[in-house]
């Protein structure tokens, strides 16, 4: 099952190409809801302090004008990715008033949806944009579930890399199509093994009452506020959490075969009307709820738990992105803010992902067929709810399988990858780092949802009670030491920029935004022939 694997990485030692899988760069984009005193979202809008959340390329927004995003660009180190991110923490803090930024993925203390401030962008037809398309997700799905917050870790090889690689394989693709095709293995396998990072990683198994409108379903209650299961690990990823759940009744599936299959799959939803949303309306008393009516009002919509990503130009949809130059990197999605880090994640934690990456580009990645596009399902929901019980079972083919059995032989089959990974980056982080993992797939009791909920029992704490602490507790200790007056002058001139930016944006808009959107959704990828 692992002979490709096994031989590439003897390929690699044998040829002394280890540095390759070194200088591979990595980025982070990390939401925090800011939160006042009284743990209940902001009613604030975006802090001055801050810049525009349209142009700043570090500090935007997310959904909600509350829901912070904060970007570190593509680093060759993860020290530095993660000495970034902790920079600009503490710019931000520098800016908020009696504020802190949430550091738990599911949100608290929410009274109703009418409290969830919709994002603004400005008076720019691009920021209109923003503003409607977000608008339409709460039309659509409701306010309540766009404000649960992650990490997304951005992931690409060095350039050196990819030509050698084509040579181990033998192929006589472009380099291009070559790149394209092997980042859409990767994505095939983060899927067929998304659920280890959701057991390994998850760190919601409990949320406040206050974020269900409607019925618990399986959930039980811990405390006069807050519901649980008892073995979830990420109820965020999980039937609670945000996601495309009409997507079986819709008939809209993103299709991972190759880049031109998903091109067209998400095409195809952007392009055709959906009824239930047509009855939404579109432009209803003047003001726009949706950009559209259609199935998805942009690619962005389609959620799913890693996206194959090629940075747009001004004004350029993702698919025509995609489709003019190919897939640059990987964004995986799956990620819970980490509540007992400050940052929401750790160097640990992504020196593993890291190597999961190369593990699963490097391993055989058939593609996937209908029967396993639903054990994957399958195999996501239940390791969400139950992914500590040791009686769970996972669907791997025509077997059903323990979810330790399983974990550990993916854990055994990384030692080679973690071991050339080490010594290519002329450390012991990645070993290190699946030895604490290996620990946690022998010990559940060890992951980040058992410590959350036995340190809620322990404290007699609600989820609440709990998140408001280590928030708190974080703040304080990013905010015990001070920017260096470089960086804290790098990020003010980028606050002013972002400024300066924005107002460009709006002064050479020429067209109303009725034409903006016409305009815009004109753009479309060369019909292609979908090929396996």
């Amino acid at each position: 099952m692992y002979e490709q694997l096994h031989s590439t990485l003897s390929r690699i030692v044998r040829d002394g190409q280890l540095h390759l899988l070194s200088g591979s760069k990595i980025g982070l984009e990390k939401e925090s809801l800011r939160v006042d005193r009284d743990g209940k979202i902001s009613q604030r809008p975006h802090p001055p302090g801050l810049g525009s959340a349209l142009t700043h390329p570090f500090i935007t927004t997310d959904y909600s004008e509350a829901l912070l995003e904060l970007i570190t660009p593509p680093l060759q180190e993860i020290s530095s990715t993660l000495g970034f991110l902790k920079k600009i923490h503490r710019f931000v803090y520098a800016q908020l008033e009696d504020e802190s930024l949430w550091n738990a993925s599911m949100p608290c203390v929410v009274d109703g949806e009418e409290s969830i401030p919709v994002a603004r962008y400005g008076s720019s037809n691009l920021g209109m944009m923003k503003t409607v398309y977000r608008r339409g997700l709460g039309y659509r799905y409701g306010k309540m579930m766009q404000v649960i917050a992650g990490v997304h870790f951005n992931y690409s090889l060095q350039d050196g890399f990819w030509p050698y690689y084509m040579d181990v394989v033998g192929s006589d693709r472009s380099l291009r199509d070559f790149v394209s095709d092997r980042y859409f293995a990767l994505t095939r396998n983060l899927q067929r093994y998304g659920w280890l990072i959701y057991y390994l990683f998850g760190s919601s198994p409990a949320i406040c009452k206050s974020f269900l409108t409607g019925q618990r379903g399986p959930l039980m209650q811990f405390d006069a506020t807050t519901y649980y299961l008892p073995y979830a690990t990420s109820l965020r990823m999980g039937d609670f959490g945000y996601s495309n759940k009409k997507e079986s009744e819709i008939g809209i599936k993103a299709c991972y075969d190759s880049v031109d299959s998903y091109i067209q799959c998400l095409a195809r939803a952007i392009e055709t009307p959906s009824p239930e949303y047509e009855r939404i309306g579109i432009k209803v008393a003047g003001e726009y709820r949706q950009l559209n009516a259609n199935i998805l009002q942009i690619e962005n919509e389609y959620y799913s738990t890693v996206r194959p990503k090629q940075p747009c130009a001004s004004h350029e949809k993702p698919v025509h992105a995609l489709d003019e130059r190919g897939v640059q990197y990987i964004e995986l999605r799956s990620l819970d803010l980490d509540m007992f880090e400050p940052l929401g994640t750790s160097a640990p934690q992504l020196h593993f992902l890291e190597a999961l990456m190369v593990f699963c580009l490097l391993q055989h990645s058939p593609l996937i067929d209908a029967p396993e596009r639903q054990a994957i399902d399958s195999n996501e929901i239940h390791t969400a709810h139950y992914g500590r019980d040791p009686q769970l079972k996972l669907t791997r083919g025509m077997q059903q399988v323990s979810l330790q059995e399983w974990g550990q032989e993916i854990l055994r089959e990384m030692q080679g990858v973690c071991e050339i990974l080490d010594k290519s980056n002329r450390c012991e982080h990645y070993s290190t780092a699946l030895r604490d993992q290996t620990a946690l797939i022998d010990d559940p009791d060890q992951t980040p949802s058992s410590r959350t909920l036995d340190e809620m029992r322990k404290n007699r704490e609600g989820f609440f009670e709990m998140a408001n602490r280590y928030s708190e507790m974080h703040r304080e200790q990013l905010c015990s030491h001070a920017l260096s007056k470089q960086d804290l002058g790098h990020l003010k001139k980028s606050v002013q920029q972002s400024i300066e930016k924005q107002h460009s944006i709006e002064a050479a808009d020429t067209v109303s935004f009725d034409d903006f959107l016409e305009s815009y959704f004109r753009q479309s990828p060369p019909q292609k022939t979908m090929t396996a």
